[in-house]
């Protein structure tokens, strides 16, 4: 949990955001360290799921970063959960969204279409997946921390239940 946590605060000390998958079983704590790495980082967290979304979606979930960022002036962690089942429409638009901060929309069709540019305020993407290898090479290919969570092993746990019974008294 630290480790991630604190490559990704690192990162954003130097102003460079760096982009997050943490991958591994279901019940690890992906969400949780997601969340940790927002509180650690004081930025505003969005959370949406890439089942069955669609690009407005993607916008909508936007819009209302922005919003809140607007309140509080804060960094932004965007949370895909499942992130390996994205529409490939999404992953599309996600990739100038994570490079660049903006989006790039097509208005109208054949020779009277245009491309309008939305830019976006600076954010962390944190993708889980339980299925990193279906994660396509270019969406993964955009991520500086990729994190594998596994479960405590027994001796962890007798560590970590030890400690606490000694602070507990």
């Amino acid at each position: 949990v630290s480790s991630a946590a604190s490559d990704v605060y690192k990162r954003q000390e130097q102003d460079n955001v760096s982009s997050v998958i943490l991958y591994g079983p279901a019940g690890t704590g992906k969400t949780s360290i997601a969340h940790v790495i927002a509180e650690s980082t004081k930025a505003t967290f969005v959370e949406v799921s890439a089942i069955g979304g669609t690009v407005s979606d993607l916008r909508r979930e936007i819009d209302a970063a922005e919003k809140r960022l607007a309140l509080n002036g804060s960094r932004t962690i965007l949370f895909v959960d499942e992130i390996h089942r994205l529409n490939r429409q999404v992953e599309e638009v996600l990739y100038p969204a994570m490079e660049d901060f903006a989006i790039d929309i097509m208005l109208g069709k054949d020779s009277s279409a245009r491309s309008i540019r939305l830019d976006l305020p600076k954010f962390t993407l944190v993708g889980a997946t339980t299925r990193a290898g279906l994660l396509t090479a270019p969406l993964r290919d955009r991520f500086g921390v990729i994190q594998r969570l596994e479960f405590y092993t027994p001796e962890e746990l007798c560590v970590i239940v030890k400690r606490s019974a000694k602070v507990l008294g």
